[in-house]
């Protein structure tokens, strides 16, 4: 059986994460609007220019990625009591069909509120499928009455 790690992703996990990101849009019915090796290109370029505010983590199978996860990290306006502040979001986290529902989505929820800790991030959101709103909760989300959002036109 191949080992599963989870670990920050390298420059050269880039494309396959790409990939990934391809392949989630049209499993979800979404149509593209570039094709896949252009994509690949826009989001790997993406990907080095926001390096500094986007971390990914990446979930390995043997050599092969099968899951990503994204921490998108905002400043946040400093205050009297806290002169540097950050708060995180949750990105894109997605594992491969046929890896889904042995927990392997939670780990990388974890990683990813491991890395928000260790940053020192005062919070973390996420905007989540019906689906997986169950394996957010399990992971210590939850809702908040006073964060709101939205939709502009």
């Amino acid at each position: 059986m191949d080992t599963i790690t989870i670990r920050p992703a390298r420059p050269d996990d880039l494309p396959a994460v790409a990939r990934l990101r391809w392949q989630w849009i049209v499993e979800n019915g979404t149509d593209p609007v570039a094709g896949p090796q252009e994509f690949v290109r826009h989001f790997v370029d993406w990907a080095g220019r926001n390096a500094a505010s986007h971390r990914c983590v990446v979930l390995v199978r043997g050599a092969e990625v099968i899951g990503m996860a994204w921490l998108a990290v905002v400043q946040r306006v400093p205050t009297p009591g806290a002169l540097q502040r950050a708060s995180g979001d949750l990105q894109c986290v997605y594992v491969v069909p046929e890896a889904r529902d042995g927990g392997l989505g939670g780990r990388l929820i974890r990683a990813v509120l491991d890395g928000a800790k260790e940053l020192g991030l005062e919070r973390v959101t996420v905007h989540s499928s019906p689906r997986a709103i169950p394996a957010y909760l399990r992971n210590g989300f939850e809702g908040s009455p006073r964060l709101l959002h939205a939709r502009v036109p």
